[in-house]
């Protein structure tokens, strides 16, 4: 399935329908008077999040939605009926904006979280409502509402628990693969990756978390280089970063101060994240290799995605970073609910 994170759309939602203007006529029931139904409201459009889906594609083939207009009203006080709704599935993590002005409408988290996004026009009042003592045929009835259009804009950010961020061909891929069931394209050049890849992990105690893998970063990423800016979004939804820098490289301490100088000219609250420094591919490292001292504050983990090693500390030190978290978070549905 092809990864689409950013879609435009336009929403209409239906137009009311219109009241009805008329008059009772039965033989033998003189002065009938006014019996026009009113008209039924328009369709809404809802956007609703499912966990099921994973991306914007659908959006590239169908960028126009509109609701059923609402039924007009007839005689003999028939009211029309409503214009179905229309509800417009989207992945978890989509947030939404209007195009015109760039506001953000809603972020779209929760697995089956729902969005009224345009509502349909108002029915139309038939001639009874216009009835009174001293105007008791009314000959006019109402038109309905206009339902309510507008283009939105739609940007998906993938909701995992661990961003896997470093340079091009740092072993992101391998990682994933040797960790979760995810199989994503692996080769010995650069930018292999070309999209997010999500992978479940399983823990102990049959608890799991999801990983997410983006696309190499290089420096300037931040500016629009390469594929970092466009795809940097994903990580800023992660509960905790994993900064793979190669054993094979000349200067290990440069390239993770480069990767946090590049998450922190994207958005400063990444340095916040809680995160761990891996030193992959330890089982091709240099002779007299050596590993750079970070300080106390900086976890470092030495891993081979090929031979298993670290694998198991590593998914360790992850959980212990996640948990925290899934406690608070599991507390504030309690008390919601």
């Amino acid at each position: 399935m092809k990864f689409v994170d950013s879609a435009k759309i336009y929403v209409k939602a239906g137009n009311g329908g219109n009241g009805c203007m008329s008059f009772r006529r039965e033989k033998y029931v003189p002065k009938g008077g006014p019996d026009g139904g009113d008209g039924g409201r328009g369709g809404h459009v809802f956007l609703k999040a499912h966990r099921q889906m994973s991306t914007l594609l659908d959006f590239r083939y169908r960028k126009h939605y509109e609701a059923q207009r609402g039924v007009h009203g007839q005689g003999a006080k028939k009211n029309g009926k409503m214009g179905k709704d229309i509800v417009i599935p989207v992945p978890c993590g989509t947030v939404v904006r209007n195009t015109e002005t760039g506001n953000l409408i809603a972020d779209l988290t929760e697995d089956g979280e729902e969005l009224l996004v345009v509502r349909g026009g108002k029915g139309g009042k038939g001639n009874p409502h216009f009835a009174s003592s001293t105007h008791q045929a009314p000959r006019y009835a109402e038109p309905g509402g206009k339902g309510e259009s507008l283009e939105i804009e739609l940007e998906l950010k993938l909701i995992a628990d661990v961003g896997l961020v470093g340079f091009p061909n740092a072993g992101k891929s391998t990682l994933i693969s040797a960790m979760s069931a995810a199989k994503p394209k692996i080769a010995d050049y650069p930018f292999t990756t070309l999209v997010p890849n999500l992978g479940i992990v399983q823990y102990r105690n049959y608890n799991s978390f999801v990983m997410a893998d983006i696309p190499g970063i290089i420096e300037g990423a931040a500016e629009g280089k390469g594929l970092g800016l466009q795809f940097l979004k994903h990580i800023e939804r992660t509960q905790v970063l994993a900064v793979l820098v190669s054993a094979d490289s000349e200067d290990i301490a440069g390239e993770y101060a480069l990767l946090l100088k590049e998450m922190e000219k994207f958005d400063p609250q990444m340095l916040h994240k809680p995160r761990v420094l891996l030193i992959t591919k330890m089982d091709i490292v240099p002779e007299g290799f050596s590993c750079p001292a970070f300080g106390d504050d900086v976890r470092v983990l030495q891993v081979s995605s090929i031979t298993g090693l670290g694998l198991e500390e590593l998914k360790d030190a992850l959980w212990e970073k996640i948990e925290p978290s899934r406690d608070v978070s599991q507390e504030c549905k309690t008390e919601s609910e």
